[in-house]
């Protein structure tokens, strides 16, 4: 075999050198013989291309747009737009609480500008589960878009009690769906999926898109043994991995955990063990308004020990009714009472159902523990039970409760001690089950702040994921795919509206640097009062203030003030300057020097200036 291979190779060449040789021994025939030879030997050697194996260049389809305008290196302010050709709709419209920058500030929304410049495309809002953080900026949202929204029967249900709110109840149109039903939005259509959450008729998005499929699970976990409902559809799940998913976009904020998360059943096992412990006591259980399967589990727990339910806080009391109303919660007649009939019944056979999980200062929970609730007044024979784990942020609120609670004598309970508290998110087993079964092309890491969506990508690497394929988003970006390719184009406009009050958008940046200052320093307000016509200095200039010193303990330091203002104030008269914006300069500018040489504190200088004929 080697010799016949060795007199192949020779034979080539021995054929490439003859041709050439032939070519070269026609001195006296013409060129094109020439060339004939030259092609002669190329194309003798020349391997045939064989066209049917050469691989065929991938379809590219319509594109399609995934614009996340909030839920990404944050926790809340779910807010998604997916655009295709004159098409677009949204996937959650939430709202996020204040940090501790944000002063005086009531709850922060996603910024609409996106959808504005395009509303002509807009065809409506698609929800998945009923949270705050998934369904909280929608009255405001609305109130600039009159489209159909559409969701669950419990979700809708919750929504409702917003737009009364806002005065927008009757004139949106609201569509209930139910799980595997299919919507049609333009060019897609969206199909909802049954998921397991800490609230019920939780449902994931199939979006069919011209590009593919994009699967949205929204905030889920795998609960093989949920509360009400059916476990999460994962058959259908993996039926669409078996079509082809061309991206998921999926909730990360349990990413850094390992395991599963536990089933809300292991908190019912836990109530059941904690109300026989807090036998001959009143009980007062805090917890997430919208839980509505724990509040279940509480109530069950109540009647099997023989005890009453009373609810105390606005949003518990809402979705408590709700949940009645819609079938979701089952309580016995004659169980459920009052807050404000309490007094009438022994505290050894009541429970009281309340708010103020996270500490929140105006919520029912740290009223109590503090001496201002209008019904419960806390003693020693309270048994206090916080079936929530902290948000991040919140842990100084909590823990101040607990302390003031501990204090008044009762027994507490938290997340720490017992497992009075399951998440509603999925760990890393779960998330990876979902990974495997779905088997996305491209993978998308939502919901979570960036140390979540780096955890997420790493957990979707170690399944078989292309590290290529995994976008790391930032709110704003505009994620484009045309079912080959997913690369980001470009930047929409995004970020926070704060709504403080009934003002919506009115409070930026300047506003609350104004505002930290004043609680950082103080404010001094200098008030002067001159005549226009002669600059003679009728009054003042007087020293009001706020927040910088006691004025009564101060009284040399206030007086040196007066006497640096009246000063600054009579040169720039002397030296003919009326332009007031320069004289309150100088004033300011002097008064803060001497403030700062004399206090090391900057206070917010405000001169004031009235002129009178």
């Amino acid at each position: 075999m080697n010799n016949n291979s060795n007199n192949k190779r020779r034979f080539i060449r021995k054929n490439k050198n003859s041709s050439t040789t032939d070519a070269k021994s026609l001195p006296n025939q013409d060129k094109n013989k020439k060339a004939e030879a030259r092609k002669f030997t190329v194309t003798n050697h020349k391997k045939p291309v064989d066209r049917k194996k050469q691989p065929r260049e991938p379809q590219r389809k319509t594109p399609v747009r995934i614009i996340p305008l909030g839920g990404l290196n944050e926790i809340g302010k779910n807010f998604t737009v997916i655009e295709c050709s004159n098409d677009m709709f949204v996937i959650d419209c939430g709202l996020a609480f204040p940090d501790s920058e944000m002063l005086g500030v009531d709850i922060v929304i996603p910024d609409f500008t996106y959808v504005e410049q395009h509303a002509d495309k807009l065809r409506g809002v698609v929800l998945t589960h009923g949270h705050e953080d998934h369904i909280g900026g929608l009255p405001y949202f609305l109130k600039k878009f009159n489209v159909p929204v559409y969701g669950t029967r419990l979700t809708l249900g919750l929504l409702e009690g917003k737009l009364k709110e806002h005065g927008l109840l009757g004139s949106i149109k609201l569509s209930t769906v139910t799980p595997r039903q299919t919507v049609k939005l333009g060019c897609m259509a969206v199909e909802f999926l049954r998921v397991n959450h800490s609230i019920p008729d939780a449902v994931g998005l199939a979006v069919h898109t011209p590009a593919g499929i994009i699967i949205h699970t929204g905030d889920f976990k795998v609960d093989y043994t949920p509360i009400e409902g059916g476990p999460i559809d994962l058959a259908r799940f993996s039926e669409l991995g078996n079509k082809g998913v061309l991206a998921l976009m999926s909730d990360s904020t349990n990413s850094e955990r390992p395991g599963y998360t536990m089933s809300e059943r292991k908190v019912g096992e836990s109530f059941e063990k904690l109300f026989m412990q807090a036998e001959g006591k009143r009980i007062i259980i805090a917890t997430f308004a919208s839980n509505i399967h724990r509040i279940q589990q509480i109530v069950n727990n109540a009647v099997k020990h023989g005890r009453k339910v009373a609810v105390s806080g606005r949003s518990m009391v809402n979705v408590i009714g709700k949940g009645i109303e819609l079938g979701y919660l089952k309580i016995p007649d004659g169980i459920l009472v009052d807050i404000d009939t309490i007094s009438h019944y022994s505290e050894d056979k009541m429970c009281i159902i309340t708010t103020g999980s996270q500490g929140e200062p105006m919520s029912a929970l740290t009223r109590m523990a503090m001496g201002e609730h209008r019904n419960v007044s806390i003693t020693p024979e309270d048994f206090i039970i916080i079936s929530a784990t902290p948000i991040p942020g919140n842990e100084k609120f909590v823990t101040k409760v607990v302390n003031e609670l501990l204090k008044l004598g009762a027994d507490v309970v938290y997340e720490a001690m017992y497992e009075v508290h399951v998440s509603g998110h999925a760990c890393q087993e779960e998330q990876k089950l979902l990974l495997s079964i779905t088997k996305p092309k491209f993978f998308i890491p939502v919901h979570g702040e960036y140390k979540h969506l780096m955890k997420h990508a790493e957990t979707a690497m170690s399944v078989g994921i292309d590290e290529n394929n995994i976008i790391i988003g930032e709110i704003g970006n505009i994620i484009e795919t045309d079912g080959v390719d997913m690369k980001i184009r470009g930047q929409a406009t995004a970020g926070k509206v704060l709504v403080d009050g009934l003002g919506v958008g009115d409070v930026g940046a300047i506003v609350l640097r104004d505002r930290k200052h004043l609680a950082q320093d103080g404010i001094i307000i200098a008030v002067a009062t001159i005549n226009r016509n002669s600059g003679e200095i009728l009054s003042g200039p007087d020293i009001v203030s706020r927040g910088f010193v006691y004025v009564r303990e101060s009284e040399e330091l206030m007086d040196e003030a007066r006497k640096i203002l009246a000063d600054s104030l009579r040169k720039c008269l002397d030296n003919d300057i009326h332009e007031w914006n320069t004289i309150k300069n100088r004033m300011k500018d002097r008064l803060s020097d001497f403030i700062y040489l004399k206090t090391k504190r900057s206070p917010m200088i405000l001169p004031i200036i009235m002129e009178i004929q």
